[in-house]
């Protein structure tokens, strides 16, 4: 019981801290944007997170047929990087969010891969993930708050 009592919040801040570390790659391609020959970065997490999901069983509970499902996705077979298959040891849970360069992308004259249109859309995708998984958290410790002075 007490090694999962801060399990949502662990998984909030391999959240936090990919959409963290997300922004800085974003920014950093923003910034490059007129360098020749330099080639954009992203970040992964969401498909590791997927594979956690599928390693430790979770199993969604949906109430309405419009809703859509949550947990392991029929057939997944673990999530596909630029890498290959991504290995993860006994604890499902164990993972970071890794940067890649993305090398397979069209490229403009001077040899750079960097669509500023693109990566704008991604940096506000990313704020907001980021201060949605910021409320979370802090709904999380109101939660904890509240058991530990018995909602005094």
């Amino acid at each position: 019981m007490w090694d999962n009592l801060f399990r949502s919040a662990d998984l909030l801040q391999k959240g936090l801290s990919a959409a963290w570390t997300r922004n800085a790659v974003i920014r950093n391609n923003i910034a490059n944007v007129e360098t020749p020959n330099f080639k954009a970065s992203e970040v992964e997490f969401e498909e590791l997170f997927a594979h956690a999901l599928e390693g430790s069983g979770f199993k969604g509970a949906k109430t309405h047929d419009g809703h859509i499902n949550l947990g392991p996705m029929k057939g997944f077979k673990g999530a596909k990087t630029h890498y290959g298959h991504i290995n993860i040891g006994t604890d499902p849970w164990d993972f970071n969010a890794r940067i890649v360069q993305i090398k397979d992308t069209g490229m403009l004259m001077n040899g750079n891969n960097v669509d500023i249109e693109s990566e704008n859309v991604k940096l506000a995708q990313n704020s907001i993930y980021y201060n949605t998984l910021m409320e979370k958290l802090n709904s999380e410790l109101r939660r904890l708050r509240m058991a530990i002075t018995e909602g005094r």
